[in-house]
C-alpha cells in the first residue's frame, strides 16, 4: 500500500521528477523580512535519506515562492528561519490549495520564527489551530522509532521540543517543529557543535518526515 501511495503521489506531482525520475524537495522563499535562506540543511538530509531509505530524491533542493507555479511540481516544502514571515492573501490561498492537493509542508523554527509562523499558518487554515502531535503519531514511527516524540536538537531557552500539526481530511499536511531546530542537526558536520548522536537523531527524524510525506500524501 505504501508503494502504491508513493506512485500515486509521484503522478500528482509528476513534474517534480528529474530526468532520472527523482523527486524534488523545495525550500520556501517567503516575504516579511525573515531569513528564509538561513543555513544549508537540505542537501545533507537528502543525502542521508537516499542512503538510509528507499526514497528516490533529487540530490539538490530547489527554491520556490508561493506565487510560482513551480509550487505545484514538488510534493514536499521546507520553510525555515529566525525572524518574520508574511503571506499575502493570495499566497495563503495557494499554499492551502497545494496542501489540500497532496502536498506536505515542514516548518522548522530556527528560533525567533514561532509567533510569525503561527499567525501566517492561521491565514492558511483559519478554521483550525496547530495541534501538538502525540508521540504515538505515525510521523514519529514512519521509518525510525521516536517513542518520546520530536527530539531536541538545539538548546535555546530550556523549553521542550514539540511537534505541531495541521490537518486536511484527517491527513497531516503541516509539521511544525518548535523548540527543536531540526535544521541545525541537518547542517553538514562541523557547522554546529552538535554531538554525533544528536545529528543522527535530527537526520533520522528528517527521514521520518520525508517518508511520511511521500507515503501518506494521497488520501485513500
Amino acid at each position: 500500500m505504501a508503494a502504491l501511495r508513493l506512485l500515486l503521489l509521484s503522478l500528482v506531482f509528476g513534474a517534480a521528477a528529474s530526468a532520472q525520475g527523482e523527486v524534488q524537495i523545495a525550500r520556501v522563499q517567503y516575504g516579511g523580512g525573515g531569513d528564509w535562506y538561513s543555513g544549508d540543511p537540505l542537501p545533507t538530509l537528502i543525502a542521508f535519506a537516499r542512503e538510509h531509505s528507499l526514497l528516490d530524491l533529487a540530490p539538490e533542493p530547489i527554491t520556490v515562492e508561493l506565487t510560482s507555479d513551480r509550487l505545484f511540481t514538488v510534493p514536499i516544502l521546507y520553510l525555515n528561519g529566525h525572524g518574520n514571515v508574511a503571506f499575502t492573501e493570495a499566497e495563503a490561498g495557494r499554499l492551502r490549495r497545494y496542501l489540500e492537493g497532496g502536498g506536505f509542508l515542514i516548518v522548522n523554527d530556527d528560533y525567533g520564527l514561532d509567533q510569525a509562523v503561527r499567525r501566517e499558518l492561521q491565514k492558511v487554515f483559519p478554521e483550525q489551530a496547530l495541534q501538538p502531535l502525540p508521540a504515538s503519531h505515525p510521523v514519529y514511527h514512519a521509518h525510525y522509532a521516536f517513542p518520546a516524540g520530536l527530539p531536541k536538537i538545539h538548546e535555546h531557552d530550556g523549553e521542550p521540543a514539540v511537534g505541531y500539526g495541521l490537518f486536511h481530511e484527517g491527513r497531516l499536511v503541516v509539521f511544525y517543529a518548535a523548540e527543536s531546530d531540526l535544521g541545525d542537526g541537518w547542517e553538514p558536520a562541523g557547522v554546529h557543535p552538535d554531538p554525533p548522536e544528536v545529528r543522527q537523531a535530527a537526520l533520522r527524524m528528517g527521514v521520518n518526515l520525508l517518508v511520511y510525506a511521500m507515503t501518506q500524501g494521497v488520501v485513500q
